[in-house]
């Protein structure tokens, strides 16, 4: 068995883009699509009960669940949506072979 098999769920990557202008002509915000259909594996780990405290900037965040991912283009300040619920992606691990980059590992925690 190999990772990609163990890849069960699959997810959409939202990013923050700039949309038509509003009636000051500032552009409004919004989030798009960046990747569809993407497989990953979201999981909320045994004994995780309360998150875990990762350091964002200078501040310290709860994340609860961790989702594993090919290596593709995701970072910190994309969005995550898996099964209709948003997840905002506080902290991007990329893992490695001996050869070449393998896959990521995020911290996220549900957009509320």
């Amino acid at each position: 068995m190999g990772f990609v098999d163990l890849l069960i769920h699959t997810c959409t990557t939202r990013r923050f883009a700039e949309g038509a202008p509003d009636s000051y002509g500032v552009p409004t915000k919004i989030w798009t699509d960046n990747l569809t259909d993407q497989a990953c594996r979201l999981e909320a780990p045994a004994g995780f009960v309360g998150g875990r405290e990762v350091k964002v900037g200078a501040e310290v965040v709860i994340a609860d669940y961790r989702l594993f991912i090919e290596n593709v283009d995701i970072t910190e300040q994309d969005r995550v949506v898996i099964n209709g619920i948003t997840y905002e992606v506080l902290i991007v691990e990329d893992f490695s072979d001996s050869v070449s980059a393998h896959h990521k590992r995020c911290w996220l925690r549900v957009v509320r």
